[in-house]
């Protein structure tokens, strides 16, 4: 089984930043069996629904020929208490970028709230893949013709 923490890209900034936006329901597979008395979303899943988004910004940022890695994380701050029942938007942003890595940071907000934030995010950059299968995978993933 395939985690997606994001449900659509809304906004797509080559090389600058992506906007994409994720309902968190109480029917999440991760909260199947996780908490007993009260379901809430585990804040780090909110960190990998920003690296997602960015993820794939880096991607298309570099024409679908090379597939980040998430190496390190720093600067995060969290909501811990979130309950089910909350629409997210969440807006990755790219620092620099090359041919061997990339960085950025990432937040998601909820009602124009900050719950999320991670201030440098590294990835490092794995060049043999596909582009036809990444860029295959965007569209489906992103909702996006590009």
């Amino acid at each position: 089984m395939r985690f997606l923490y994001y449900d659509s890209v809304t906004q797509l900034d080559k090389g600058k930043s992506i906007t994409g936006v994720k309902t968190f329901t109480l029917s999440e597979e991760f909260l199947r069996g996780h908490y007993r008395k009260v379901a809430l979303v585990p804040p780090v899943i909110m960190i990998e629904a920003m690296a997602q988004l960015l993820g794939w910004l880096i991607i298309y940022s570099h024409d679908f020929k090379l597939s980040p890695i998430m190496s390190l994380i720093e600067d995060v701050t969290l909501t811990p208490r979130l309950r089910p029942g909350f629409k997210a938007e969440i807006r990755g942003q790219i620092v620099s970028t090359s041919k061997r890595d990339s960085l950025g940071k990432a937040q998601m907000t909820v009602d124009g709230q900050c719950v999320a934030s991670v201030g440098r995010i590294i990835y490092s950059h794995f060049q043999q893949v596909s582009p036809q299968d990444l860029t295959q995978l965007f569209r489906y993933y992103s909702g996006l013709k590009v």
